[in-house]
């Protein structure tokens, strides 16, 4: 098994960088953030024209290669590979488990939670794939595919590429960017033009998603205020505004680093949602609350073949164009940022403990975040309540806040739930610039504070630029269109890594049969040895009585 200890920066016009990862990544986002501003009265129409295309002929693909990804993180984690240990058999977890747990969360879902919890389950109330809108049926439909597009699917495209890069990295001793995947097939190819192209993908997926985040992250900080503060206007310019005001910030934390500035917020962010989800479990219908959660997730798990692999084959309708294809593709242009922010915080781990944790806990904190506010929303709507189902038809970023109007302390919650989405742009933000950082750089991570603070700046940029140009639609064609290459990328790094682990798991079988000959051809010598020393002194008398 060979140890690559290489680094692919290089220093580019006085900048410590990997030079045509770096300047390509920019030049193709100043193209991009151009013909948006140039064309922005004909981007929203070009932008649903591309959207609509690509679902349609590839949305199969998308849902193929998630399901395969979901069974590739499983064998990991119980076939042969699931007691390897990240960084060597001696390696010590650098976190803790809890801030762990708050670290790749709080960088994984984020923002999207809150943008979605009311959202989404009313969306698939009132416009049912399958069966009528509006009754007990729907509803139930509803919460399954809000499971299905916040569980264990979107964990396991995370899972497979932390798992992939913290491998490489700690245990192959290779650059941390996405490149270094490849190297059990690609070799020293890797540092080539093959590699840089792989790179500058994963940076263009990183900063697209990123972008679409923080673009629905914005507008719903936007409408809390107007909602609490009527003065406050919500519009694209407030919203300029917000996003300038967050990436300051965003900039302050992306200085300090991973161990303190990222970890802290991520702390709080989770210390405040939890918060939220205490808040709304005692305020709101509590008994409701937690006897819907046992029900969605058994009826998720009961259904689960069957929602991850429906096709919309018999249909002609695309309504999985713009809820299932768009998940799949967010959070596989997710993927690069969250799994090189999640390989940097799981050094230690055994296989096995990083799938299932990643896996499993955040999925189960997702399902009883999106039941605590979905089922309640739906619940309300159920009951002859119009006001959240209106919210969600008029604008969605307003909808979390007219549902925390049905509770007591409306206002305080409105509030706090504005700080917890601010927070939760820093964090994406500033992991994400860190990651960009890394993957621009070769595989640095002290790389100077300049560069990091302009990557927190572009995200931002990329943001306010694609909110002009068509809003939510821009955002999702934006992911979609770079999610559908990476995706196939995905699909090799399955495969790479199922290489490269095989390869140390022969190796490491090879040194214990060696051992174990070394060990048996050792205790025969001794055995023969102490034969000998006991015989000897029997043929002594021997010699002696012929002697006599």
């Amino acid at each position: 098994m060979s140890k690559v200890t290489r680094s692919d920066t290089k220093k580019s016009f006085g900048l410590h960088v990997n030079g045509p990862v770096f300047w390509s990544s920019i030049i193709i986002l100043i193209i991009s953030i151009a013909l948006v501003l140039i064309f922005r009265e004909d981007a929203e129409a070009f932008f649903s024209e591309i959207q609509s295309s690509v679902t349609s002929s590839m949305g199969w693909l998308f849902i193929l290669s998630v399901n395969i990804f979901v069974g590739f993180c499983l064998y990991m984690a119980f076939g042969k590979f699931g007691d390897i240990r990240l960084g060597g058999k001696d390696a010590k977890p650098e976190f803790s488990t809890s801030s762990w747990f708050a670290m790749l969360f709080s960088a994984g879902m984020g923002i999207g939670l809150l943008f979605w919890s009311i959202a989404e389950p009313i969306n698939h109330f009132q416009t049912p794939p399958m069966g009528e809108p509006g009754t007990p049926a729907a509803a139930r439909q509803a919460m399954n595919f809000t499971f299905l597009h916040w569980g264990f699917h979107a964990w396991a495209i995370y899972a497979l590429v932390g798992l992939s890069l913290a491998y490489f990295t700690y245990s192959r001793k290779l650059p941390l960017t996405v490149r270094s995947v490849f190297y059990p097939f690609l070799g020293e190819r890797i540092h080539g033009l093959i590699g840089d192209i792989i790179d500058i993908m994963a940076v263009l997926a990183t900063l697209f998603g990123l972008a679409t985040s923080l673009g629905l992250g914005v507008s719903q900080v936007a409408s809390g205020l107007h909602h609490v503060f009527p003065a406050i206007d919500n519009d694209v310019y407030t919203q300029i505004m917000l996003i300038g005001g967050i990436t300051a910030v965003a900039t302050v934390s992306v200085v300090t680093g991973v161990e303190k500035g990222v970890r802290i917020l991520s702390e709080w962010n989770i210390r405040i949602a939890l918060f939220i989800l205490v808040a709304v479990l005692f305020l709101g219908p509590t008994v409701f609350i937690l006897g819907s959660y046992v029900q969605n997730t058994g009826s998720y798990l009961g259904s689960f073949l069957q929602l991850s692999f429906w096709n919309e084959a018999y249909s002609s309708g695309n309504w999985q164009g713009g809820w299932t294809v768009f998940y799949w593709a967010w959070w596989i242009s997710w993927a690069p940022f969250v799994g090189i922010f999640i390989a940097r915080v799981s050094k230690g781990r055994t296989i096995k403990e990083f799938v299932l944790g990643v896996l499993i806990v955040p999925s189960l904190l997702s399902f009883l975040w999106m039941t605590a506010f979905g089922s309640t929303a739906l619940r309300e709507v159920l009951s002859g309540g119009t006001a959240i189902s209106e919210a969600v038809a008029n604008d969605m970023s307003t909808a979390l806040f007219v549902f925390f109007e049905q509770l007591p302390f409306s206002t305080f919650l409105s509030i706090i739930g504005i700080v917890l989405v601010a927070g939760f742009f820093v964090t994406s933000s500033d992991s994400g610039s860190l990651v960009v950082d890394s993957l621009t750089s070769g595989g640095r991570t002290d790389s100077p504070v300049g560069i990091r603070i302009f990557w927190a700046v572009a995200e931002g940029g990329i943001a306010a630029v694609l909110l002009l140009g068509g809003g939510l639609q821009a955002l999702q064609t934006a992911v979609i269109i770079t999610g559908l290459p990476f995706a196939l990328i995905l699909l090799l790094m399955c495969y790479s890594l199922y290489r490269g682990l095989s390869e140390e798991l022969e190796e490491v079988n090879n040194l214990n049969t060696a051992q174990q000959r070394k060990d048996y051809q050792q205790l025969v010598t001794e055995l023969l040895a102490k034969r000998a020393a006991k015989q000897q002194p029997q043929a002594s008398e021997g010699n002696k009585n012929e002697t006599l």
